[in-house]
């Protein structure tokens, strides 16, 4: 998924950023409000880690303020506070969820997981496109028997065509979820992987279409 995180906490931020890209996220970060609300505006966003503790516009105006303009993407917030009325606050103005810090790593990647698969309105964490299946909570892929070694890339790319098998999916689009707006990649790199994927898949799995000036299709037959 494409991850914006929202951390005036640099140590953590760069924790959270290391963490979730080796999850295989793209993931942007923001340390103030403001710049959350700018750039949300302008990025595909499927996921948005919010903590309530922010400078200036705190995380609760940063919510708000998505929710008022029509943004659906869905909110984790993060908070250092214990109230019970800070909770019911946040879920009131539209948060999905909330984690408390301190949190272990593996609980906001399942917490980030839950969210993932109800805005893709799809309830499993295992996706199947013909022999090719897609265990999304173990982080492990196959074809038939066939175990894939995927690099992190790799299994950005072939997820983000597996939950939408047999529909084209923008070349744009594709990127956007892929690489995060500061990571340095070539003009190539959405080509290069999907070359890899290709190889990998073969000759027993899914086909991935390139549908010319628009962008690719993973076949679902």
């Amino acid at each position: 998924m494409r991850i914006l995180i929202v951390e005036d906490d640099a140590a953590l931020a760069r924790s959270l950023t290391a963490l979730l890209r080796a999850a295989g996220h793209a993931v942007d970060h923001m340390t103030s409000g403001e710049d959350a609300l700018t750039i949300a505006g302008d990025e595909p966003y499927a996921l948005v880690v919010l903590d309530v503790g922010l400078p200036g516009i705190d995380g609760f105006a940063v919510l708000q303020a998505l929710r008022r303009r029509g943004e659906r993407v869905p909110v984790l917030m993060l908070t250092a506070r214990d109230a019970l009325d800070d909770r019911i606050r946040g879920l009131d103005l539209g948060a999905d969820d909330y984690l408390r810090k301190p949190f272990a790593p593996e609980e906001l990647e399942a917490r980030i997981r839950a969210l993932g698969r109800r805005r893709g309105g799809d309830p499993t964490p295992e996706l199947v496109v013909g022999t090719l299946v897609l265990d999304r909570s173990a982080g492990v892929a196959r074809v038939g028997e066939r175990l894939l070694d995927l690099r992190r890339r790799e299994w950005t790319v072939l997820d983000a065509l597996a939950i939408r098998a047999g529909q084209i999916v923008p070349r744009e689009t594709l990127q956007a979820e892929v690489f995060g707006y500061d990571e340095p990649v070539g003009p190539n790199a959405l080509e290069v992987n999907i070359t890899r994927l290709r190889g990998k898949l073969a000759p027993d799995g899914p086909a991935i279409r390139t549908v010319r000036g628009v962008g690719y299709l993973l076949d679902a037959r």
